[in-house]
């Protein structure tokens, strides 16, 4: 059985989204004409630089990330580069970067004697320039976030892009019962125990949790060792499920790239797309899932602080970083001679 259409499942607000490439370019100019020479400095990269395939997920004071801090801009450009965090996010990626790097208020005051709990440290780079260059990208990163962009002309690629939240469910204070990641969590219970106990003995792969996602900030990434039970011996209901989990993860890019990478999985995917789970299946016990197919690997683990503490990453096997879109853009471009 074929996925269902992404189109089901997005919320109707994100259909008529479109991406703009000029625009996007155009935002991105917005933002770095903002800056003095100085900020340029730390923002503007070649493409080519090597650090824009490095990321992290621990605090920015913890391992130092290139580019500028959100605290070290301007209201003016803050506001460009919310426009433009806006342009390559859908309103759900958009509210849910926001809301997980508001968590860092809340860990200040949990933690007051932590130094490196300190709102608005996540940085902003830039590779190539936007609106000259057909190739360029750009990443946001800091505590739990990491956001890596790459433009080809008109296609955007988003690998690898990282959300996580501590706490997972704030506990105490203000924003009580508050979970800046929600979906992924409850739709993965949903699913490992909606199995039979014959289909359980095949998804759940392990019995302990991972205490962090497997392939951590790996530059590059290849398919995870194949465990867990493969879609096709699911129930189309469980199938229905474990479309809503990966469109969980989709649906923080904008709706036109939800809607490719969709078909993309549907068309080569579908075949050996497996779902894997190790540890607890109740809240509250530690535990981790993968998605894994032909193409991509989905990892969640939320085992520490009493697994309230979860990482989140989606990985392209050929597309990180946009190399499958450079491959195709450098062999279809025309060779100059001089």
């Amino acid at each position: 059985m074929k996925l269902l259409l992404i189109l089901l499942l997005l919320p109707s607000s994100l259909i008529a989204q479109n991406i703009n490439e000029n625009s996007n370019a155009a935002k991105a100019n917005s933002f770095i004409n903002s800056l003095h020479d100085e900020q340029k400095k730390k923002v503007l990269f070649a493409f080519t630089e090597m650090n824009r395939y490095e990321w992290h997920y621990v605090p920015s004071s913890m391992i130092p990330r290139r580019g500028i801090a959100i605290k070290d801009l301007d209201s003016t450009q803050k506001d460009k580069l919310n426009y433009l965090l806006q342009a390559f996010l859908s309103k759900e990626g958009y509210n849910k970067t926001k809301s997980i790097m508001s968590l860092e208020y809340v860990l200040r005051e949990l933690e007051s004697n932590n130094e490196h709990r300190i709102p608005e440290n996540y940085l902003v780079a830039i590779y190539g320039t936007p609106t000259k260059d057909s190739v360029w990208g750009w990443k946001f990163s800091g505590h739990h976030i990491a956001l890596n962009f790459t433009v080809v002309k008109d296609k955007i690629a988003f690998a690898p892009f990282f959300f996580g939240a501590n706490p997972a469910m704030v506990k105490e204070g203000s924003r009580k019962g508050f979970r800046a990641i929600r979906e992924e969590e409850d739709l993965g219970f949903e699913l490992v125990n909606m199995l039979t106990p014959a289909q359980k003995q095949k998804a759940i792969f392990q019995l302990e949790a991972f205490t962090d996602i497997v392939t951590t900030m790996s530059a590059e990434v290849a398919p995870l060792k194949p465990v867990g039970i493969f879609a096709v011996d699911m129930t189309a209901e469980q199938k229905n499920v474990l479309n809503k989990l990966i469109v969980a993860y989709l649906s923080s890019m904008p709706p036109a790239i939800a809607k490719t990478r969709m078909k993309k999985i549907t068309t080569e995917d579908m075949n050996s797309l497996r779902f894997g789970w190790a540890g607890g299946t109740v809240t509250g016990t530690p535990h981790y899932y993968r998605v894994q197919g032909k193409t991509f690997l989905i990892e969640f683990d939320n085992t520490q602080n009493n697994a309230n503490h979860i990482h989140t990453v989606w990985r392209d096997f050929n597309g990180d970083y946009g190399l499958d879109l450079l491959r195709e853009h450098y062999q279809n471009a025309p060779h100059h001679h001089h």
